[in-house]
């Protein structure tokens, strides 16, 4: 069975970024704009889905995700479509329980999945993310506590991490 994704272009305080909704949920939110790799990789990562270029039907998706950018501690009211591996899943739902303002190392994710020794893969599952700031990989630092590389730029996952930490700060 042919399954549609339905993609738009949205803006943020962070830069454009680009979404799309399957009949499951959200499966993308990706820092770019629709030229080139973000496309690209839209399309090889759903080569089996009928992809539709649809801003209308997007336009109340886009606008709380814009929204989740600017408060990336904010929790999202929108189903998830998660693909990926089996590792890449554990990854990925081990980074949606560090809490907002939080930040770990790739070597404790690693510890809560049971692999303790496998911080490089983590690295790699946080790099193959296709759900920007819902998948908070932003959150994860390394062993020294500095900020590490970041798919879509070291300066927003700063900006996230600072949003995180404000917002942690005047809810105290």
């Amino acid at each position: 069975m042919t399954r549609i994704i339905r993609y738009a272009q949205g803006d943020s305080s962070l830069g454009t970024f680009v979404s799309a909704l399957s009949d499951c949920g959200v499966v993308m939110l990706e820092f770019g704009d629709l030229e080139g790799a973000v496309l690209d990789g839209l399309r090889v990562r759903f080569p089996e889905a009928d992809l539709i270029h649809d801003p209308a039907f997007m336009q109340t998706v886009l606008a709380r995700l814009s929204q989740l950018i600017e408060h990336p501690e904010a929790k999202l009211d929108l189903p998830l479509d998660l693909r990926g591996t089996e590792f890449e899943l554990r990854v990925w739902n081990a980074l949606r329980d560090i809490p907002a303002g939080r930040t770990v190392t790739y070597g404790e994710i690693g510890a809560k999945i049971g692999s303790p020794r496998e911080a490089r893969e983590v690295a790699e599952a946080c790099g193959s993310n296709m759900l920007a700031v819902i998948v908070p990989c932003h959150r994860v630092v390394k062993k020294d506590g500095s900020i590490s590389g970041y798919r879509w730029g070291f300066k927003r996952k700063r900006a996230l991490i600072e949003r995180e930490h404000r917002a942690l700060f005047q809810l105290a």
